[in-house]
């Protein structure tokens, strides 16, 4: 749970960097999502710091999926909204409501309820047709944001966050089937293709996202994606369970955190509220 939470933190800090970066670039494109935008974006220094903190964040997020259920690194990655409000205070001298204070500290009630209710995780390896299943989810999400160009504004940008969201859920759920990392055996397992290829999407259909339209939708599209998608899987077909008679309490912490990350949403269009950068 410390490695999950301590993702958050990179994740939660590297959205505030990013999305200033992303606005302070030309759109460039007409498309609903743009692979030249990763580039523009790049030679900005503040996205390239949230980069190597998404970086880091994502090898904390991989030793917490090897040890803890999937609902429980979920609601963990959803807090990192709350990490955003924090740091948009700190660095960028951004007023939070009371209303606000209080949906951090309902994610972190959440959290730990889930901490407290967490039971053993599940099976690492998983049925097959969800191996192979997982390439073709993370396709699907990036043909999507694709055509996402054609939607009316609020549409695109639920549309891109949904799918950013899934497609890092399809990494999530990757990083817990993957059974070795012995080569060339790892190159055998489709659930290898499915992290890559659904780490390019989410990571593309996000930085759109934060570029072209309301974030604080797009945002709220990324949390239901990468919370809700992999939670269904870990207990459908990987054995995640709570403890005995503790269920209640993690359903209850898991709505909780996810309810408190959503009222926090705006905190994802931070850039908006820098003049200048």
């Amino acid at each position: 749970m410390v490695f999950a939470l301590a993702s958050a933190c990179c994740f939660g800090t590297a959205s505030v960097l990013q999305a200033v970066a992303a606005r302070a670039v030309e759109t460039g494109s007409a498309s609903g999502v743009a692979p030249m935008l990763l580039l523009r974006v790049l030679r900005q220094w503040r996205f390239a710091a949230g980069l190597a903190l998404d970086g880091l964040g994502f090898l904390l997020q991989v030793v917490a999926l090897r040890s803890l259920p999937l609902y429980a690194v979920g609601a963990s990655l959803a807090s990192s909204l709350a990490v955003t409000a924090i740091v948009a205070v700190w660095l960028l001298d951004t007023r939070v409501s009371v209303a606000e204070w209080t949906a951090v500290a309902t994610v972190c009630a959440g959290l730990a309820m889930i901490a407290l209710a967490s039971g053993v995780q599940g099976q690492h390896f998983g049925p097959a047709a969800l191996h192979w299943s997982l390439p073709g989810v993370a396709l699907v999400v990036l043909l999507t944001g694709a055509a996402a160009g054609r939607l009316a504004d609020r549409l695109r940008a639920l549309l891109l966050g949904l799918g950013a969201g899934v497609g890092f859920g399809v990494v999530e759920v990757a990083v817990r089937l993957i059974g070795t990392l012995e080569v060339p055996r790892i190159f055998g397992d489709p659930a290898l293709y499915g992290l890559l290829l659904g780490g390019a999407a989410g990571f593309l259909l996000l930085t759109s996202a934060l570029q072209r339209g309301s974030v604080t939708v797009a945002t709220a599209g990324m949390v239901l994606g990468e919370t809700a998608g992999p939670a269904v899987v870990g207990i459908l077909w990987l054995g995640d369970r709570p403890r005995s008679g503790l269920e209640w309490l993690a359903a209850a912490g898991f709505v909780a955190a996810v309810v408190g990350a959503l009222a926090l949403t705006r905190f994802g269009n931070v850039a908006a509220e820098v003049s200048g950068d």
